[in-house]
Protein backbone atom coordinates (compact mmCIF):
# COMPACT_ATOMS: atom_id res chain seq x y z
CA UNK A 1 0.00 0.00 0.00
CA UNK A 2 3.27 2.16 0.92
CA UNK A 3 4.56 1.48 -2.15
CA UNK A 4 1.24 2.33 -3.98
CA UNK A 5 1.34 5.16 -2.58
CA UNK A 6 4.73 6.52 -3.19
CA UNK A 7 4.51 5.56 -6.72
CA UNK A 8 1.52 7.87 -6.76
CA UNK A 9 3.45 10.88 -5.44
CA UNK A 10 5.99 10.28 -7.72
CA UNK A 11 3.82 10.56 -10.80
CA UNK A 12 1.86 13.46 -9.22
CA UNK A 13 5.51 15.19 -9.47
CA UNK A 14 6.57 14.01 -12.54
CA UNK A 15 3.14 15.20 -13.82
CA UNK A 16 3.12 19.18 -12.21
CA UNK A 17 7.02 19.16 -13.28
CA UNK A 18 5.65 18.55 -16.48
CA UNK A 19 3.10 20.70 -16.83
CA UNK A 20 5.68 23.61 -15.12
CA UNK A 21 7.76 23.17 -18.23
CA UNK A 22 4.95 23.61 -20.62
CA UNK A 23 3.85 27.02 -19.17
CA UNK A 24 7.04 28.35 -18.80
CA UNK A 25 7.67 26.96 -22.62
CA UNK A 26 4.49 29.48 -23.46
CA UNK A 27 5.93 32.58 -20.53
CA UNK A 28 9.06 32.73 -20.92
CA UNK A 29 9.23 33.47 -24.79
CA UNK A 30 6.86 36.85 -24.35
CA UNK A 31 8.85 37.42 -21.77
CA UNK A 32 12.11 37.97 -23.35
CA UNK A 33 9.91 39.36 -26.15
CA UNK A 34 9.08 42.51 -23.87
CA UNK A 35 12.68 42.63 -22.34
CA UNK A 36 14.05 43.09 -25.95
CA UNK A 37 11.32 44.95 -27.15
CA UNK A 38 13.10 48.65 -28.30
CA UNK A 39 11.35 51.68 -26.26
CA UNK A 40 9.42 53.76 -28.39
CA UNK A 41 11.03 56.22 -30.40
CA UNK A 42 10.05 59.99 -29.82
CA UNK A 43 9.45 61.73 -33.61
CA UNK A 44 9.33 65.81 -33.38
CA UNK A 45 7.79 66.94 -36.69
CA UNK A 46 8.30 71.00 -37.26
CA UNK A 47 6.70 72.47 -40.48
CA UNK A 48 6.65 76.45 -41.94
CA UNK A 49 2.89 77.15 -41.48
CA UNK A 50 0.85 78.46 -39.09
CA UNK A 51 -1.76 76.35 -40.40
CA UNK A 52 -1.64 72.87 -39.16
CA UNK A 53 -4.58 72.03 -41.44
CA UNK A 54 -2.64 72.67 -44.58
CA UNK A 55 -0.58 69.30 -43.34
CA UNK A 56 -3.99 67.25 -41.90
CA UNK A 57 -3.58 64.58 -44.16
CA UNK A 58 0.46 64.08 -43.68
CA UNK A 59 -0.49 64.33 -40.22
CA UNK A 60 -2.72 61.16 -40.68
CA UNK A 61 0.04 59.48 -42.75
CA UNK A 62 2.57 59.90 -39.79
CA UNK A 63 0.10 58.89 -37.24
CA UNK A 64 -0.12 55.78 -38.87
CA UNK A 65 3.35 54.84 -39.40
CA UNK A 66 4.29 56.00 -35.73
CA UNK A 67 1.53 53.37 -34.83
CA UNK A 68 2.85 50.82 -36.76
CA UNK A 69 6.03 51.31 -35.30
CA UNK A 70 6.28 52.14 -32.11
CA UNK A 71 6.86 55.81 -31.93
CA UNK A 72 5.63 58.64 -30.31
CA UNK A 73 5.18 61.68 -32.29
CA UNK A 74 4.71 65.88 -31.51
CA UNK A 75 3.54 67.84 -34.15
CA UNK A 76 4.89 71.58 -33.84
CA UNK A 77 3.45 74.94 -35.89
CA UNK A 78 5.25 78.20 -36.36
CA UNK A 79 3.36 81.15 -34.57
CA UNK A 80 4.43 83.37 -37.78
CA UNK A 81 4.41 80.90 -41.08
CA UNK A 82 8.11 80.83 -42.31
CA UNK A 83 9.60 82.44 -39.62
CA UNK A 84 13.25 80.56 -39.75
CA UNK A 85 14.68 81.81 -36.28
CA UNK A 86 11.38 80.11 -34.73
CA UNK A 87 12.09 77.22 -36.72
CA UNK A 88 15.09 76.88 -35.72
CA UNK A 89 14.79 77.44 -32.26
CA UNK A 90 12.10 75.13 -32.12
CA UNK A 91 14.01 72.63 -33.69
CA UNK A 92 16.82 73.16 -31.11
CA UNK A 93 14.65 72.62 -28.42
CA UNK A 94 13.03 69.39 -29.47
CA UNK A 95 16.70 67.93 -29.76
CA UNK A 96 17.90 68.93 -26.10
CA UNK A 97 14.55 67.42 -24.74
CA UNK A 98 15.68 63.81 -26.36
CA UNK A 99 14.08 63.80 -29.48
CA UNK A 100 15.28 60.62 -31.36
CA UNK A 101 15.05 62.42 -34.82
CA UNK A 102 13.30 65.25 -36.42
CA UNK A 103 10.89 65.66 -39.31
CA UNK A 104 10.87 69.19 -40.46
CA UNK A 105 9.07 71.05 -43.46
CA UNK A 106 12.37 73.53 -44.01
CA UNK A 107 11.27 77.52 -44.07
CA UNK A 108 14.83 78.17 -44.93
CA UNK A 109 16.56 75.23 -46.20
CA UNK A 110 19.95 77.19 -46.52
CA UNK A 111 19.76 78.47 -43.17
CA UNK A 112 18.59 75.39 -41.76
CA UNK A 113 21.85 73.87 -43.40
CA UNK A 114 24.37 76.02 -41.95
CA UNK A 115 23.13 75.07 -38.24
CA UNK A 116 22.50 71.53 -39.16
CA UNK A 117 25.80 70.46 -37.27
CA UNK A 118 24.25 71.61 -33.73
CA UNK A 119 22.03 69.31 -34.46
CA UNK A 120 22.69 66.07 -36.50
CA UNK A 121 24.85 64.75 -33.42
CA UNK A 122 22.02 64.47 -31.58
CA UNK A 123 18.97 63.48 -33.64
CA UNK A 124 18.83 62.85 -37.45
CA UNK A 125 17.23 65.15 -39.65
CA UNK A 126 14.13 64.20 -42.23
CA UNK A 127 12.90 67.35 -44.40
CA UNK A 128 9.46 67.07 -46.49
CA UNK A 129 9.07 69.55 -49.82
CA UNK A 130 12.97 71.05 -49.62
CA UNK A 131 16.35 69.24 -50.04
CA UNK A 132 18.56 70.53 -47.46
CA UNK A 133 22.08 69.54 -47.51
CA UNK A 134 23.35 67.78 -44.36
CA UNK A 135 20.16 66.08 -43.40
CA UNK A 136 19.50 62.26 -44.20
CA UNK A 137 16.60 62.18 -46.65
CA UNK A 138 14.40 63.91 -48.23
CA UNK A 139 10.56 63.02 -48.64
CA UNK A 140 9.16 65.59 -51.61
CA UNK A 141 8.02 64.69 -55.55
CA UNK A 142 10.46 66.23 -58.47
CA UNK A 143 10.20 69.89 -57.38
CA UNK A 144 11.64 70.75 -61.09
CA UNK A 145 8.94 68.17 -63.03
CA UNK A 146 6.40 69.26 -61.12
CA UNK A 147 6.75 72.65 -61.97
CA UNK A 148 7.21 72.10 -65.85
CA UNK A 149 3.76 70.06 -65.86
CA UNK A 150 1.87 72.63 -64.26
CA UNK A 151 3.09 74.88 -66.94
CA UNK A 152 2.47 72.44 -69.89
CA UNK A 153 -1.02 72.59 -68.23
CA UNK A 154 -1.60 75.94 -68.36
CA UNK A 155 0.36 76.17 -72.00
CA UNK A 156 -2.68 73.67 -73.04
CA UNK A 157 -5.30 76.37 -72.32
CA UNK A 158 -3.23 79.51 -73.03
CA UNK A 159 -4.96 81.92 -75.57
CA UNK A 160 -2.30 84.78 -75.31
CA UNK A 161 -1.44 87.31 -72.29
CA UNK A 162 0.85 87.38 -69.84
CA UNK A 163 1.11 84.74 -66.52
CA UNK A 164 1.69 85.91 -63.00
CA UNK A 165 3.83 83.58 -61.02
CA UNK A 166 3.57 84.34 -57.31
CA UNK A 167 6.75 83.64 -55.32
CA UNK A 168 4.88 82.76 -51.70
CA UNK A 169 7.82 81.02 -50.31
CA UNK A 170 11.21 83.25 -51.15
CA UNK A 171 13.11 80.63 -48.93
CA UNK A 172 12.07 78.24 -49.81
CA UNK A 173 14.55 75.52 -51.89
CA UNK A 174 11.22 73.38 -53.07
CA UNK A 175 9.15 75.69 -53.98
CA UNK A 176 11.37 78.48 -55.60
CA UNK A 177 12.34 74.94 -58.14
CA UNK A 178 8.69 74.21 -59.04
CA UNK A 179 8.43 78.17 -60.20
CA UNK A 180 11.74 78.08 -61.88
CA UNK A 181 11.26 75.22 -63.72
CA UNK A 182 7.52 76.57 -64.89
CA UNK A 183 8.84 80.03 -66.26
CA UNK A 184 11.32 78.45 -68.17
CA UNK A 185 8.82 76.44 -69.90
CA UNK A 186 6.42 78.86 -70.16
CA UNK A 187 9.24 81.39 -71.43
CA UNK A 188 10.50 78.73 -74.25
CA UNK A 189 6.95 78.79 -75.14
CA UNK A 190 6.84 82.61 -75.84
CA UNK A 191 4.68 83.31 -73.17
CA UNK A 192 5.33 86.51 -71.19
CA UNK A 193 5.65 86.35 -67.39
CA UNK A 194 5.75 88.21 -64.66
CA UNK A 195 6.82 87.27 -61.08
CA UNK A 196 5.45 88.96 -57.85
CA UNK A 197 6.08 88.02 -54.43
CA UNK A 198 3.54 87.74 -51.82
CA UNK A 199 2.49 86.07 -48.39
CA UNK A 200 0.35 83.03 -49.01
CA UNK A 201 -1.85 84.01 -46.09
CA UNK A 202 -1.93 87.98 -47.41
CA UNK A 203 -3.21 86.82 -50.94
CA UNK A 204 -6.68 87.83 -50.03
CA UNK A 205 -5.36 91.30 -49.38
CA UNK A 206 -3.35 91.42 -52.38
CA UNK A 207 -3.97 89.60 -55.27
CA UNK A 208 -6.47 91.51 -57.54
CA UNK A 209 -3.94 94.61 -57.26
CA UNK A 210 -0.94 92.26 -58.35
CA UNK A 211 -3.33 90.89 -61.18
CA UNK A 212 -3.98 94.50 -62.21
CA UNK A 213 -0.45 95.96 -61.53
CA UNK A 214 0.93 93.18 -63.61
CA UNK A 215 -1.56 93.04 -66.09
CA UNK A 216 -2.04 89.71 -66.18
CA UNK A 217 -4.30 87.03 -67.48
CA UNK A 218 -3.57 84.01 -65.70
CA UNK A 219 -2.26 82.87 -62.32
CA UNK A 220 0.11 80.38 -60.80
CA UNK A 221 1.01 79.50 -57.07
CA UNK A 222 3.46 77.00 -56.41
CA UNK A 223 2.78 75.83 -52.60
CA UNK A 224 -0.77 74.43 -50.44
CA UNK A 225 -1.24 78.00 -48.81
CA UNK A 226 -1.11 80.14 -51.59
CA UNK A 227 -2.89 78.45 -53.96
CA UNK A 228 -5.87 78.40 -51.59
CA UNK A 229 -5.39 81.84 -50.58
CA UNK A 230 -5.48 82.15 -54.42
CA UNK A 231 -8.98 80.49 -54.80
CA UNK A 232 -10.49 82.22 -51.75
CA UNK A 233 -9.27 85.72 -53.62
CA UNK A 234 -11.04 85.09 -57.09
CA UNK A 235 -14.05 83.62 -55.22
CA UNK A 236 -14.28 86.82 -53.00
CA UNK A 237 -13.73 89.70 -55.91
CA UNK A 238 -14.79 87.45 -58.49
CA UNK A 239 -11.56 87.54 -60.16
CA UNK A 240 -12.38 85.70 -63.99
CA UNK A 241 -8.30 84.83 -64.21
CA UNK A 242 -7.92 81.32 -64.52
CA UNK A 243 -5.50 79.92 -61.88
CA UNK A 244 -3.10 76.68 -60.86
CA UNK A 245 -1.69 75.76 -58.22
CA UNK A 246 -0.42 72.86 -56.04
CA UNK A 247 -1.67 70.38 -53.57
CA UNK A 248 -5.21 68.77 -53.85
CA UNK A 249 -6.73 69.01 -50.75
CA UNK A 250 -10.66 68.49 -50.18
CA UNK A 251 -10.75 72.61 -50.59
CA UNK A 252 -8.76 73.04 -53.86
CA UNK A 253 -10.84 69.37 -54.46
CA UNK A 254 -13.95 71.53 -54.45
CA UNK A 255 -12.41 74.76 -56.36
CA UNK A 256 -11.42 72.01 -58.81
CA UNK A 257 -15.04 70.88 -59.05
CA UNK A 258 -16.12 74.79 -59.44
CA UNK A 259 -13.93 76.07 -62.09
CA UNK A 260 -12.48 78.53 -59.40
CA UNK A 261 -8.96 76.39 -59.77
CA UNK A 262 -8.02 75.31 -63.21
CA UNK A 263 -5.64 72.90 -62.71
CA UNK A 264 -3.62 71.44 -59.83
CA UNK A 265 0.13 69.65 -59.06
CA UNK A 266 -0.68 67.44 -56.68
CA UNK A 267 0.78 64.09 -54.97
CA UNK A 268 -0.77 62.07 -51.85
CA UNK A 269 0.59 64.00 -48.42
CA UNK A 270 -0.86 61.04 -46.40
CA UNK A 271 1.61 59.26 -48.40
CA UNK A 272 4.53 61.59 -47.91
CA UNK A 273 3.60 61.74 -43.84
CA UNK A 274 3.53 57.89 -43.71
CA UNK A 275 7.46 57.44 -45.45
CA UNK A 276 9.10 60.55 -43.41
CA UNK A 277 8.13 59.23 -40.08
CA UNK A 278 8.72 55.51 -41.28
CA UNK A 279 11.97 57.07 -42.75
CA UNK A 280 12.87 58.91 -39.47
CA UNK A 281 12.10 55.90 -37.42
CA UNK A 282 14.69 53.65 -39.58
CA UNK A 283 16.93 56.21 -39.61
CA UNK A 284 17.15 56.59 -35.59
CA UNK A 285 17.29 52.76 -35.38
CA UNK A 286 20.38 53.10 -37.99
CA UNK A 287 18.61 51.24 -40.78
CA UNK A 288 19.44 52.14 -44.69
CA UNK A 289 17.00 54.12 -45.82
CA UNK A 290 16.41 54.89 -49.33
CA UNK A 291 13.86 57.17 -51.14
CA UNK A 292 12.88 58.14 -54.80
CA UNK A 293 10.88 60.88 -55.34
CA UNK A 294 6.82 61.04 -54.37
CA UNK A 295 5.16 60.50 -57.96
CA UNK A 296 2.55 63.02 -58.73
CA UNK A 297 -0.18 64.25 -61.44
CA UNK A 298 -2.03 67.78 -62.49
CA UNK A 299 -5.52 67.55 -61.88
CA UNK A 300 -8.46 68.91 -63.41
CA UNK A 301 -11.77 69.70 -62.48
CA UNK A 302 -12.73 66.96 -64.65
CA UNK A 303 -10.60 64.09 -63.14
CA UNK A 304 -11.14 64.96 -59.92
CA UNK A 305 -13.71 61.95 -60.10
CA UNK A 306 -10.64 59.49 -61.58
CA UNK A 307 -10.07 56.34 -58.67
CA UNK A 308 -6.70 57.21 -59.11
CA UNK A 309 -7.14 60.98 -58.43
CA UNK A 310 -9.58 60.15 -55.72
CA UNK A 311 -6.03 58.72 -53.98
CA UNK A 312 -5.03 62.26 -53.73
CA UNK A 313 -8.01 63.39 -52.38
CA UNK A 314 -8.48 60.84 -49.78
CA UNK A 315 -6.21 59.48 -47.31
CA UNK A 316 -4.90 56.59 -48.79
CA UNK A 317 -1.93 53.70 -47.47
CA UNK A 318 1.20 53.81 -49.50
Amino acid sequence: MKHTSRNAWIQLAILVALGGAVILTLILPQLSDRQAADPPLELSVVVRESDSSLWSNARLGMEQAAGELLAELRFLVLTTSNDSQEQMDLLRRECERGADALVVVPAAPEELSQNLRDLTGQCPVICLESQVEGTALTVAPDNRALGQALARALLEDWTGGAVLLLNTAPESEGVLARLDAAKEVLEQAGVPVQCRQARAEGMMAVLDGLVRESETGWIMAFEPAATQGAARAKEEQDLKQPLYGVSVTTDVAAWLERGTVTAAAAWSDYAAGYLAVESAVRTARKERVEMEPLPFSVVRGEDIYDPDNQKLLFPVAP
